[in-house]
């Protein structure tokens, strides 16, 4: 999976999500350490688990219009406070990836038809939701020749049509590095552009499917960037990163250092979470101030926006992110 497969639940069988209740973790964990000694969730690794009439109703939208969520797909812990809020991230051309990431929760194999209904459906469930900021991200599809990037395209388009007053956030994957699939994703004009790294360069050859190259991520990112420089600082272009799988802080310097030179404008940073069992284990939990530390150093690197903590996710509370980003741009 390309952007959001580190947008994944708690840690297998590390405790249980409840209705209304914390999520609080025992000691009967999966995750293991460099050494295969267990590895104990943190008592800051706890979520409330929203519930009520807006979740409801936004999982009634959804599923009535044939649509897949990142939300639902990568076991995202933040969804049920997400749904609260009516903020979503919309997940395009499937729910089936054509990469097979040793992190990701996302299903892998051979992806499903394209529905060319998808991108009006899309576009009115922004409108059922009343949604100020959507967000729209998709599967890695290798097998189309653009990498789906026309259909992410008029999916921004369908959404502009319908809602014309919201800001569209697009989450695209590499695309095979093809610029031209990338153009065609900004000509669509979001207001967001982001692409995310995910990782440290040294673990991409452990972690990633071998169809990711690091240094073609960071070539996305400086053609999205050098579409803003020519378009008034638009899109904003945005990056994320997961730590917890094994990379030293340095790593994620260096990393950070690296998406600011490629022109990335705003960053999340947030804690790796194991789905299930097939995947990576946890290597370490980040204390939330290491966090606060990512956090200070992004910005002492120049960068407008900084998210960073154990829940934080590439498109948590993106109207929250796009407020940030309007003032201090």
């Amino acid at each position: 999976m390309e952007n959001f497969s580190w947008a994944c639940g708690p840690c297998y069988n590390q405790g249980v999500w409840k209705v209304g209740s914390s999520f609080v973790a025992t000691e009967s964990i999966q995750n293991t350490g460099p050494r295969g000694t267990a590895l104990r969730s943190p008592e800051w690794i706890r979520r409330k688990w929203a519930k009520g009439g807006s979740v409801d109703a936004t999982r009634e939208i959804v599923r009535g219009l044939r649509l897949h969520t990142v939300c639902e797909s990568a076991r995202c812990p933040n969804r049920g406070e997400c749904w609260q809020r009516r903020t979503i991230t919309f997940m395009v051309l499937g729910d089936v990836c054509t990469r097979n990431c040793s992190f990701c929760g996302v299903v892998k194999g051979a992806p499903t038809a394209v529905d060319n209904a998808e991108p009006w459906n899309v576009a009115r469930a922004v409108r059922r939701l009343d949604l100020a900021n959507a967000v729209i991200t998709s599967v890695t599809r290798d097998d189309l020749p653009d990498g789906g990037a026309a259909h992410m395209a008029a999916t921004i388009m369908a959404i502009r049509s319908l809602c014309p007053g919201t800001r569209v956030e697009a989450l695209a994957p590499d695309f095979r590095g093809d610029p031209a699939a990338v153009e065609a994703v900004l000509a669509a004009r979001p207001d967001v552009f982001g692409h995310n790294i995910e990782m440290a360069a040294r673990l991409y050859p452990l972690l990633r499917s071998e169809r990711h190259c690091y240094r073609r991520s960071l070539a996305v990112l400086r053609k999205a960037a050098g579409h803003a420089a020519r378009n008034a600082g638009r899109p904003v272009v945005k990056s994320a990163l997961i730590v917890g799988l094994g990379e030293t802080d340095e790593e994620v310097e260096s990393a950070l250092k690296d998406l600011r030179e490629a022109g990335c404008v705003a960053v999340s940073i947030g804690q790796y979470l194991r789905p299930t069992r097939q995947q990576r284990e946890v290597v370490r939990f980040i204390a939330p101030d290491q966090f606060r530390t990512y956090e200070r150093v992004a910005y002492e690197l120049g960068f407008a926006y900084v998210a960073a903590g154990p829940f934080v996710r590439s498109s948590y509370r993106s109207d929250e992110l796009w407020k940030a980003l309007e003032n201090r741009l």
